[in-house]
């Protein structure tokens, strides 16, 4: 990503996301449960292969010691790490400023971003590994970079796993790199087991309308996609969703309107903070739902948002957000707030 305003990059890598994501993929390797990562998997503790979602390319890595020195590209990246009790091993990060997590934030050096980013700073920090994310079947140029350079990179795709328990399995990559597989497997089944405890199943679910307008144009998450898996095991549904679409579709800021005028609830509308900056955004937003939250209670000054941080480790504190607000329970709430 180019070295611009943070939000604006976070935002864009989002978008193209949402758009690569609707593009045909291989088929995928059938989780067992439904709910399993399917983009990874460990031989033993030794060997972690992670699978391509676009053509089912394997990219082998041998875990031949702990190690204790990588640079992580995402902020996911960075919340396996930190959840492990492993913020020293993230030695570097691209947008360490914008990490909700302050040791990480302090101590980690800036490598910067993609076709931006400071090889001669990635060399000098001597990485065990570099943690990177791809949006196609291509390799991106950064990363073929590193490896011509001798730097050992593993591509992570848990940004394209569709179930929030799938991308929280991704400690169990985390553990594996680091030496603490057992730590991981322990926190993963905790987790998961929390998951599925408080998951609702109803037959009048909560209708919700999520995200907001870039450029005109409306980003729905499919119905396969995290999110509206997420709100539908929290007892609702999300307006729009297309049917076997793991990504995101398009629609217009009058469709949009339109299910707003059927929605009990809105959900993640950027980064407002208040009803009065979302009006001011567009004044059509006043005939949108009363009852509106945005998923950046916890987020630093910079624009980085823990959400996309230990919200990916943590579904099961998102998913009680969400099930506390579709249900109009009043509780605490971990990364949502209520805008006024």
């Amino acid at each position: 990503m180019p070295r611009l305003n943070r939000p604006f990059a976070i935002l864009v890598f989002s978008l193209a996301l949402a758009v690569c994501s609707c593009s045909r993929r291989a088929a995928a390797p059938a989780a067992p449960d439904g709910i399993a990562a399917r983009w990874f998997t460990l031989q033993g503790d030794s060997l972690l292969v992670s699978i391509s979602p676009f053509d089912l390319s394997r990219d082998t890595l041998l875990i031949d010691h702990p190690f204790g020195r990588i640079i992580c590209m995402s902020s996911s990246h960075v919340g396996f790490l930190e959840a492990l009790g492993c913020d020293s091993v993230a030695v570097g990060v691209s947008g360490v400023g914008y990490l909700w997590g302050e040791k990480v934030r302090e101590n980690a050096a800036e490598v910067g971003y993609d076709a931006a980013l400071d090889y001669e700073k990635v060399l000098g920090l001597n990485p065990d590994l570099v943690l990177a994310y791809s949006l196609s079947a291509s390799v991106p140029p950064y990363v073929a970079k590193l490896r011509s350079l001798g730097v050992r990179v593993v591509i992570v795709n848990e940004h394209l796993e569709s179930h929030p328990l799938a991308r929280a399995e991704y400690l169990r990559f985390a553990g594996a790199l680091t030496g603490k597989l057992a730590l991981a497997d322990s926190l993963f089944s905790s987790i998961k087991e929390s998951y599925l405890s408080q998951a609702v199943h109803t037959d009048k679910p909560r209708k919700a309308i999520l995200n907001i307008p870039y450029a005109g144009m409306w980003y729905v998450p499919g119905e396969d996609n995290y999110m509206s898996q997420l709100v539908r095991d929290a007892g609702g549904v999300v307006l729009g969703a297309r049917k076997g679409l793991s990504g995101s579709s398009v629609i217009s800021l009058e469709e949009a309107l339109s299910l707003a005028l059927q929605a009990d609830v809105w959900l993640n509308p950027g980064g407002c903070r208040t009803k009065d900056q979302l009006y001011a955004v567009n004044s059509l937003f006043r005939k949108f739902p009363e009852e509106i939250y945005n998923n950046n209670l916890r987020t630093v000054a910079s624009g980085g948002n823990d959400f996309w941080e230990s919200g990916v480790v943590r579904p099961d504190l998102v998913l009680s957000d969400l099930r506390n607000i579709l249900s109009g329970t009043p509780a605490p709430l971990n990364y949502y707030i209520r805008l006024e």
